[in-house]
């Protein structure tokens, strides 16, 4: 017999404020997620480059430590968002991650929360999808390279229609997402998002 309890966990993410915003000027903020085997600080370094000097941006750090091999190299650290096993408790807690940074942001006085949009890569693209339009009106954007939609996306109710954009970024030759694939996203993005 299988149980559960709901235990608290750190969340672990960096903030990168521009250089000159003083306490008062409250910019919008990019909440930047990697993808399988990422780390906060690979997302921070594209994340910067996307925001520009005018956005404040927060790059999270998946729940799950793995270890990437390499031939030849020493192994290193990398993280992930889920697992198959139990991904409603893998979504729940990413939930609650982006929450618990948009409201810490705005504890502190250093972004914008109501300015807020996330860029995820790979495996978060779903889990952003799934967050914006579980909590419409929440992010103004989300910024998708390289993933999918959930995959119940046209039978969940819990998600709903949103004033959120999408802007998702595919590559031509992406051997988990092929175009024949992702050219279906618009369609079904269109259902719930203000713009794709």
């Amino acid at each position: 017999m299988e149980r559960t309890v709901r235990l608290t966990t750190t969340g672990f993410y960096d903030v990168h404020v521009p250089a000159g915003t003083g306490r008062g000027k409250r910019l919008p903020v990019l909440i930047a997620l990697h993808g399988y085997g990422g780390t906060k600080e690979s997302v921070m370094a594209l994340a910067r480059r996307i925001a520009g000097a005018d956005c404040v941006v927060a790059a999270l750090q998946g729940p799950h430590q793995m270890m990437n091999r390499r031939r030849g190299q020493p192994p290193r650290p990398g993280f992930g968002w889920g697992t198959m096993h139990n991904a409603e408790a893998n979504q729940r807690l990413h939930h609650d991650f982006v929450r618990a940074v948009l409201a810490d942001l705005g504890r502190h006085a250093l972004a914008d929360p109501s300015r807020a949009f996330l860029l995820g890569f790979s495996q978060s693209v779903a889990l952003n999808y799934r967050f914006a339009f579980t909590y419409p009106n929440t992010v103004r954007g989300v910024v998708a390279v390289c993933g999918g939609i959930p995959g119940d996306w046209e039978t969940s109710r819990r998600y709903r229609r949103s004033a959120t954009h999408v802007l998702h970024l595919s590559g031509t030759k992406d051997p988990f997402y092929p175009l024949e694939r992702v050219r279906t996203y618009r369609a079904a993005l269109e259902k719930r998002a203000r713009s794709v």
